[in-house]
């Protein structure tokens, strides 16, 4: 049965475009979701107020009158993060999706999902979102279009991506595109009344099928789930891009480091979750005359320019951050960046006797304020122990709106990279900060990358979980296959024009279970002294583990003695006995990846552990 509304024939849903490939695949989904009308997102100022005013009206957004141009949006309880579980990769056969990736037959998978598919937009306006990630123009940039029945997520698109009628003028009659499928799931019968956050959580499923490039995400509204040129597009599809064409598509800040009257260097740095990757992305740096900027804050992608050094883009345009945590203490740059604009979602709502609408989350300041609404929509009570805002509550803001944004975030060729940071939270054993001796022994750094949870009360480690180069759940292929491509990157490499690459960890503990390393804008210490090792500049003394500070390389000024002498002993010393308990655990971690791990990465497991027999 054809859809009610053949969009090539009504003048008021024509396409805009002539590209008969893009055209004849959003007919194609149009007969299969069956909408109740097709609208092509322009990406205009106009279209986007349009959206949100019909959202206040149905009540998907709450308007915030202390922050001009922003809302809040409170999603179903049942859908509330990203969904590993229901997420997939459909490569045709098993073994390119790896052991860390969820594997399904495409074939299969997609019979399944179109039974849900069918009909699931009846009574619905299906938006076409031509987007691009990455500049306009830019050679390192891709394009998409995504399909979808959400409101929400087109506003979001706006904030997150280059997108509408731009896009398509880039494609053209024939340009290429990543496909992108998204529905709630819910349809409407005629006279039904909608819901604030429609979704299906039941059968929820984000799908990527790497050889035809294409995602499909059904039932969930939320975020990653639903916003496809996130994690979707820009890391699993892309990395599989990345890998047959050559370049990177890296879970990886970018941010540029200006040393007093110095000459400004780029770093990427890719962290696991809750290690600090935003708050680093916009750091305030202790170091007088120091400047640190940000270019991006959560996604890299790099190619090589004709000049052999590898140069980075930030393919989206706007931060998606999660709100808890987030303080002036924290990160005063994402507080500034916040003050318009912005599209909340699971953050706590404040509205007082004065009519003042705004939002509050935890650790936003240090006494909550009266009379909170929280993210279920009721008024809350601290002593319920609930939090006011969900743990995974976000804010979706323009990143040209941050004040630590560097000018050239946007240069289509790209900034040039000179360090590469690997990091992850472990309370022992990994020193502050640790160069590689050279490219594949920094792959090993990165492939080696872990965080552990911790009793606060007993100070006990808990369980270590690796995720290599911080893509545990964000590669779209093998993660041997990973790997390897990382190394032949190196071996592409014009010679000495790779950066350096580092591992860090600012997350030692000492006896009493706390932090040894101040953290946040004493950060700054640390990428002094990677600007100085790239400059041949600052000290270092070869370790079993790698290249680390001398005992006076590293700038602490301005701390107290105490400080210096527990970071010292402490933060830049080889525990050995720590290290021969880590290496049975590394054995277990590379062996847990399969047949495909390069053969490079025992090689260096093997010279650790010589190195440490030698000690």
């Amino acid at each position: 049965m054809s859809s009610p509304n053949p969009i090539s024939d009504d003048p008021d849903t024509a396409p805009p475009t002539s590209h008969k490939k893009l055209i004849a695949w959003v007919e194609q989904w149009n007969d299969i979701l069956k909408p109740a009308n097709v609208r092509w997102c322009d990406g205009s100022e106009e279209e986007y107020h349009q959206l949100c005013d019909e959202m206040v009206a149905t009540g998907t957004l709450q308007e915030l009158n202390q922050r001009p141009n922003s809302y809040l949006a409170l999603s179903d309880p049942r859908d509330v993060a990203r969904v590993e579980e229901q997420t997939f990769i459909a490569s045709v056969n098993q073994e390119d999706a790896g052991p860390t990736n969820n594997w399904r037959d495409p074939a299969q998978l997609k019979e399944e999902m179109l039974e849900h598919f069918s009909g699931s937009m009846a009574g619905r306006t299906m938006y076409v979102i031509p987007f691009c990630m990455g500049p306009l123009g830019s050679a390192i940039s891709q394009h998409g279009v995504q399909i979808t029945d959400s409101p929400y997520v087109v506003v979001n698109m706006r904030i997150m991506t280059r997108m509408g009628h731009q896009v398509l003028d880039l494609l053209g009659e024939d340009g290429s595109f990543v496909p992108c499928v998204h529905s709630l799931g819910h349809p409407l019968a005629e006279g039904e009344k909608d819901v604030p956050w429609p979704c299906d959580p039941d059968h929820r499923c984000i799908a990527h099928f790497p050889e035809t490039r294409e995602i499909w995400s059904y039932g969930s509204g939320y975020g990653g789930n639903a916003l496809l040129g996130k994690k979707c597009f820009a890391l699993r599809i892309a990395s599989v891009m990345a890998r047959d064409d050559g370049w990177m598509a890296e879970h990886m800040l970018i941010l540029g480091v200006t040393p007093p009257d110095g000459e400004k260097k780029y770093i990427a740095a890719a962290f696991p979750s809750a290690c600090g990757k935003t708050n680093m992305a916009m750091m305030v740096p202790n170091l007088p005359g120091w400047k640190v900027e940000t270019v991006g804050d959560d996604i890299a992608w790099m190619r090589f320019g004709d000049d052999g050094q590898l140069y980075a883009i930030n393919p989206e345009a706007g931060f998606f951050g999660v709100a808890p945590g987030t303080s002036e203490k924290t990160n005063p740059n994402a507080l500034a960046t916040l003050s318009g604009n912005c599209v909340f979602t699971n953050v706590a709502h404040i509205e007082d006797e004065t009519g003042v609408e705004d939002v509050w989350w935890e650790s936003l300041t240090d006494e909550p304020p009266e009379g909170l609404t929280n993210w279920r929509g009721k008024a809350w009570n601290p002593a319920d122990g609930e939090p006011a805002a969900h743990p995974n509550a976000r804010f979706t803001v323009p990143a040209s709106q941050a004040p630590c944004i560097a000018p050239e975030w946007e240069d289509p060729k790209g900034v040039p990279i000179s360090a590469i940071l690997f990091g992850g939270r472990r309370a022992e054993a990994v020193p502050l900060v640790t160069e590689a001796r050279s490219w594949e022994h920094g792959i090993f750094l990165g492939a080696s990358m872990s965080s552990e949870t911790t009793s606060a009360a007993a100070g006990a480690v808990g369980k270590v979980r690796f995720d290599p180069f911080a893509m545990l759940p964000f590669m779209g292929y093998n993660v041997g296959d990973y790997i390897a491509h990382w190394l032949q990157i190196g071996k592409s490499a014009i010679k000495g024009r790779l950066p350096k690459l580092f591992w860090v960890n600012w997350f030692r503990r000492d006896e009493n279970n706390r932090f040894v390393w101040p953290g946040f804008g004493d950060n700054a210490r640390i990428v002094k002294w990677v600007v100085e090792r790239i400059a041949g500049k600052a000290e270092a003394v070869d370790t079993p583990l790698g290249l680390l500070p001398t005992q006076d390389a590293l700038d602490l000024s301005g701390l107290s003695e105490e400080q210096c002498e527990k970071i010292r002993s402490e933060l830049l010393e080889v525990d050995t006995d720590a290290w021969f308990r880590e290496l049975p655990r590394l054995q277990e971690h590379f062996d847990s990846l399969g047949e495909r791990v390069p053969d490079e990465v025992f090689e260096q497991l093997e010279d650790l552990t010589k190195r440490l027999q030698s000690v």
